[in-house]
Order: C-alpha cells, then structure tokens, then sequence
C-alpha cells in the first residue's frame, strides 16, 4: 500500500485529478448558464457532462503514462488523440446546439410528414390575385374574389395541388420572381390575370406560367356580362385542367364553377363581403352582414351567402362586442339554411363547430360538427384550424397540432396558423422553432404573435423587450381596460414583484364591475401572475370572449399548477370535458383511475 502511494506522488496522479475536477466543475457551471441562454437541449448537457466524465479516465491513464515516463510533457500521438476528442466533442455540440435557420414556411409546417427534398408535382398550381384593371381601387374585391374563385374550384379537383389561398394573396402588389413563388408556395405552375369591370361589362385575361423556366403555357381573355362571369370563370378553370392533363371525376366533368347565384347584385355584395371577412377587418364585420344579408334577399337560395354570413357571425364573435347568445342562433340559422340549399358546403359545419365551442352548445356537438367538415372537405384551411384549435383546447394536443400541420401543408402562409403552430412548438419546449413560425406569423402583420414572441424574450433575459411585445400585441384584446394597462399587465408578468402588485391591483379593479363578458387574456394574465385559483374560477363563473389562449395554456406545461387545483376535476366535468372523453377517449395527459374518475398530470 505505501509503495502505492509512493507511485502516485511520483506520478502526480492526485494533483492531476484535482485540478482536472475543479476545472470541470467550473466548465459545468458555465456550461449550464450557456445552455439556459441559448436554450440548448437537456441532451446535449447530458452527452458533454458523460463526455468529461469519460476524459477524468483518459486524464488519469495520461497522467500514469507520464509519470512512467519521469518527464510531463504530451507527445505528438497524444496530441492527436486529444485532438480527436475534441472533433468528436466539437461534432456533438454542432448536432444538438446549433440553431435551425429558416427554411421555407411549406417546409417547416410539417417537417415531420413532408421531407425537405420533396419534388414538386407538375400538377400543381398557384392562383395569384388577379390585378384590378378598372381603375377604381374600390373595386378590387371583385378582381380578388374572381382570383378566389378560381382557387376554390381548382382546389375541388383531386388530381391537382392548389396552394391556399392566404399564401397566394401574400404576393398581391409584391414584384416577385415566380421562381421565388413557386418554390416557396410548392408548386409547378402560376395562374395570374387581370379583371376590367366596365358598367354591366367584364373582361378577364388569364395567363398560365411553368414556373421552371416562365414558359407561358396559355393564355386568353374572355370578355362577356356580369351574368356570365360564373362561364368566364368555368372556361378559366377548365382551360387549365386541359393543359395541366388533370384527371376529374363525377359532376367535374361536366362542371367546375358552380352557379352559386343567378343574381349579379346578390355576387357582387357577397364578394365585398368575403373581402372583409378574408382581411378579419372588425371595425367593418356590420358592413359584411349588411351586404351579405341584402345578398340573401336578392337571393333567398343564395346558400354561400348563408354560409359566409353563419362564419362572419362567428369570427365577429371574437373581435366585437356582442350578444354571444343572439349571435349562437343566427350562426344556427344560417348554417342549417345553407346546409339545407347546398349540403356540400363544409364551411357551415366547421361554423357550427366553433359557434358551439366559443357561444355555448358542448364539446360533443362541436366535434360532430368538425368531423362532419372534414369528411366533406379534409384540405379545407379554416375547418383544419378552427377544428385543430378546439382538439388542442380539450386536451388532444397531439391530433390537434397535426391539424395545424395539414392546414399549413395546404395554405403555408396562414397568420394565425402560424401563430398557433409556434405556440405548440413552445409548448412543446423547441423555442428555436417557435420564434421562427411566430416571427413568420408577425411579419405577415399578424401583431397578436407579438405576445408570444414576449415569452421568448423573456427566456433569453430580455424583460425589457417583453414588456413592450406583449403590450403591443396585447393592446386591442384589452380596450376594456384603462389606458395604459397592456403596460401595467406586461410589467407584471416580466417584472418584478413592485410591478406584479400593480398588475393585480388593475385586474382587481377591473373584475370588481360587472361584465357580460371577459376577455380571454383576462384569465391568461392571472396564470401567468400566478393567481391560478382565480383564473379557473373566473373560468368557472365567467363568460369568457375568446377561451382559446386559455385553455390552450391550461393543457401546457404552465397550465400544470392549474391541473393540480382540488377544483379543476370539477371544472373539467361542469364544461363537459368529462363526457367528451368517454366518447372519444382519454386526452394526451388524462387517463381514467380505477375509481373511473379522469386525473391529469
């Protein structure tokens, strides 16, 4: 034993071994600072920690080696084992710590079921907006709702991919390259045009472009009355179905365009209408109604009309101030009117969905709804959303997500499909990609996402910059509330406790009066001050505008203090949460106790 511990002084294996702990610690310790602000993986921690658990061996075996030796110095084969230490090491942290860059909004919306390399189908199009030739700005819904026409029969055609039409419209006014175009919207081929509308007279000039090398595959213009313009829109689409050699079935064959009126007057004022709705333009959803209403007495069976004004209802919901029990009935009415004159129309399906979600009506009968949306038309973007936002809010967050993936394969440019896809990436804890669809989502001018964003700035240290994102991206969901509380509420999530004591006190003021109804961010706020208790309560008591931010956090990793509330069992059963799951199954997080009571972690 003593001729041991004669060798290791001689060897200095002991000075070697402290001063190689001591200086891993100290990496550690680093280590754990970097990883928190780069938002490394736990992985990658975990592999570098092994990693010098390891090297505390090969220092010890270097260290006897050179104390065999009597001199301590490294030899040129050691250097190089060293140096493959460090490549490996340096390979690893290259793997798991470097940030993604961006890629393409098509490829990043599902990048688990569409692989980078994807070829892209020469059946596949994109119909940009067709460009207003009156001469009157105001009449650009028409030239737009021509362009959307088009899309929407296109997109009916099984044998051919037509990009959504959100993404499409991103490029109106934009002077692109239709290379640029068709790589980023996944497409071979552009259909682009021009629309003059003169008095009763209409001509449209449509053109057909590969985009591989711009050939100009065909062209034509089509001049007639505002009566013809559902044949000047049927010849469109069937001059491209010819050139693109799309196989159609059933009534395709004899048409594409449906005859959704006989009453120009009645299009037009729907085509205004759908402008509105399309651009989610609040301040002038009464004027939508108005036309969309006159529309239907032009044209008792005018059923899109009934169908847009059953959506419009519903997303007016959201925005203005209603009466949310007024609103349920007339979203019921006109969906079942349409449905009655057209029962192919999905968009009445996926209205009753989210009327019976937000204005009352059960969990059961909004499922119904979206199943039944989706067996008519599975790529369709809103019912995709609208049905992804009510699985992720009753606790199927996967399937949910899934469906925000779909839409986005479909329609890559969607805001606030963007917007929810990176919160389910920040979720899911990948903060790399959440910034990456939510700063996507901003610049579409989307200033909602601004909100979240505040959370990823907040991660990495910057109160400052989350205090001002929220504020901005909270200030229209909160107009009840005095001039100033964005701030107030913001410096209370990302401040410190001076400012969370404000931040209450404005919320205690507010809910002290009476309200028909609250703002969702009210309870959101309240979580993220940690008054969880009177969030659910508020939950619980209230009717709330818009839930969907709330209950969406409920099923995150944050909403778990709420999970853990003696009173959340009962929560779940009040709002029916309880009977969905005994029809569908249990949610991501829930599973049933051999009482037969559901416990979510």
């Amino acid at each position: 034993m003593t001729d041991l511990l004669q060798r290791l002084r001689e060897r200095k294996l002991v000075q070697w071994a402290l001063a190689y702990i001591a200086a891993a610690f100290a990496f550690i310790q680093v280590l754990d600072v970097i990883a928190q602000r780069f938002g490394w993986p736990d992985q990658l921690e975990k592999l570098l920690i092994l990693a010098l658990a390891i090297g505390f061996f090969v220092v010890l075996v270097i260290a006897w080696y050179h104390g065999e030796k009597g001199a301590q110095r490294v030899t040129s084969t050691e250097l190089v084992i060293l140096a493959l230490l460090l490549a490996i090491g340096g390979g690893l942290l290259w793997r798991f710590a470097r940030v993604p860059s961006f890629v393409p909004a098509a490829a990043q919306s599902a990048a688990k079921t569409n692989p980078p390399a994807e070829v892209i189908s020469e059946k596949s199009i994109a119909v940009l907006p067709f460009v207003n030739m009156s001469g009157d700005v105001k009449q650009d819904y028409f030239s737009d709702g021509m362009s959307e026409e088009l899309l929407n029969a296109l997109a009916q055609v099984k044998d051919l991919k037509v990009a959504g039409r959100t993404s499409s419209f991103y490029y109106k006014g934009k002077n692109e390259d239709l290379r640029t175009i068709g790589k980023a919207l996944g497409v071979a081929n552009i259909l682009e045009g021009s629309v003059r509308q003169q008095g009763d007279k209409v001509r449209i000039t449509a053109q057909l472009i590969r985009v591989t090398d711009d050939t100009h595959l065909w062209s034509h213009a089509y001049d007639g009355d505002l009566s013809d313009v559902f044949e000047l829109q049927e010849n469109i689409a069937r001059a491209i179905t010819d050139q693109l050699k799309v196989a159609l079935v059933g009534e395709q064959k004899a048409r594409l365009v449906p005859v959704s009126t006989t009453n120009p007057e009645a299009y037009s004022l729907y085509l205004q209408a759908t402008a509105i709705f399309d651009r989610r333009d609040s301040p002038r959803f009464p004027d939508a109604i108005a036309d969309l209403q006159q529309a239907i007495q032009l044209d008792p069976n005018y059923a899109r009309a009934h169908s847009r004004l059953a959506a419009l209802y519903v997303v007016q919901s959201s925005y203005n101030d209603v009466d949310l029990a007024q609103t349920h009935a007339q979203v019921l009415e006109h969906a079942h009117a349409a449905l009655a004159l057209d029962p192919t129309l999905a968009e009445p399906h996926a209205a009753m969905g989210i009327s019976y979600n937000t204005l009352g009506g059960g969990h059961l009968k909004e499922r119904e709804e979206f199943d039944q949306a989706l067996r008519l038309d599975p790529d369709d973007v809103t019912s995709n959303f609208w049905y992804g936002l009510t699985l992720i809010e009753t606790g199927y967050g996967k399937r949910g997500t899934a469906l925000l993936d779909h839409a986005l394969t479909v329609d890559p440019m969607m805001p606030n499909v963007l917007r929810w896809r990176g919160i389910m990436y920040y979720y899911a804890g990948d903060r790399d990609h959440a910034e990456q669809f939510l700063t996507r989502a901003r610049t579409t001018g989307l200033s909602i996402a601004d909100r979240e964003l505040a959370w990823i700035a907040f991660d990495r240290g910057d109160a400052a910059t989350a205090i001002r994102q929220w504020s901005d991206g909270a200030r229209n969901l909160l107009r009840e509330l005095p001039p100033g509380s964005p701030e107030i509420l913001a410096a209370g999530m990302f401040g410190d406790v001076a400012a969370k004591t404000r931040a209450i006190a404005v919320l205690d003021a507010y809910l002290a009066k009476p309200h028909a109804q609250v703002s969702g961010q009210i309870p959101v706020v309240l979580t993220l001050l940690d008054q969880t208790r009177r969030a659910l309560e508020l939950l619980r008591t209230t009717r709330i505008g818009d839930n969907t931010d709330i209950l969406a956090l409920m099923w995150s990793r944050g909403g778990k203090p709420m999970r853990a509330l003696p009173q959340f069992p009962a929560f779940l059963r009040e709002q029916g949460f309880f009977e969905l799951w005994d029809k569908y199954g249990a949610p991501d997080d829930c599973k049933k106790n051999p009482a037969g009571e559901y416990v979510c972690e």
